[in-house]
């Protein structure tokens, strides 16, 4: 795998990353708008170590469906990873609420057709609310914001750390979470990934929290962010 460019990392908290380039290549299964390279943060509980995203149980979510604020990502902030310009920064498409794997699902999966048909005419019917930040490490993708949530707008200059808007469950969304990619152009139509590592964070193995320096979380990690 080529180097990695190095960034911060854009949340605070326990996460878990069900597709991320730690653990395959492409890690969204496609190469297409710029997501070779591409993570998805979902939160979790940080007091205990289920990596179940939501409060109730299993048979619960699968049958009614859990609401927004019962998931443990939702509405919790986003930080920018890197310094920059805001080059776009879309709000205002709707939240599914409650979250419902069927029909979250259903609807993944009829996006996946148009999409890879090039027949999406609103991005945000894929990606939900989201930011793009040029940057010197390239344009930086976060996906899925919460509705009204993002208080950047573009032409905006960003700093590292920067609250840039709130986890959401909007657009092409299973569960609240972020997606994440970065990217070396603008339009995510002509884009190709970019490879990017983070700074710092922190691992969880046999009991016990490991930091880390320059990683790449893998499928499997529970990762947190102080």
């Amino acid at each position: 795998m080529k180097n990695p460019v190095i960034i911060d990392f854009p949340l605070r908290g326990e996460w878990v990353t069900p597709n991320t380039p730690g653990s395959k290549v492409p890690s969204h299964g496609t190469d297409m708008f710029g997501q070779r390279y591409a993570y998805d943060f979902v939160g979790v509980n940080p007091k205990n170590r289920s990596r179940r995203f939501y409060q109730h149980s299993l048979l619960y979510y699968l049958i009614l469906g859990v609401r927004l604020q019962e998931c443990f990502g939702w509405g919790q902030p986003i930080f920018s990873s890197t310094a920059g310009v805001v080059v776009q920064a879309e709000d205002g498409w709707p939240e599914r609420d409650p979250v419902h794997l069927a029909r979250d699902f259903s609807i993944l999966v009829k996006n996946a057709r148009l999409f890879n048909s090039k027949q999406i005419t609103e991005l945000r019917s894929l990606i939900g609310n989201y930011i793009i930040i040029e940057s010197h490490e390239g344009y930086v993708v976060y996906a899925h914001a919460q509705t009204g949530s993002i208080n950047v707008s573009s032409g905006d200059r960003v700093i590292a750390g920067q609250h840039l808007a709130n986890i959401g469950h909007s657009g092409n969304s299973t569960a609240p979470h972020l997606h994440f990619q970065l990217m070396d152009h603008q339009d995510p139509w002509k884009a190709q990934g970019i490879l990017c590592c983070f700074r710092n964070y922190e691992v969880f193995h046999q009991g016990a929290w490991h930091p880390v320096q320059n990683g790449i979380p893998k499928a499997t990690d529970r990762i947190r962010n102080l």
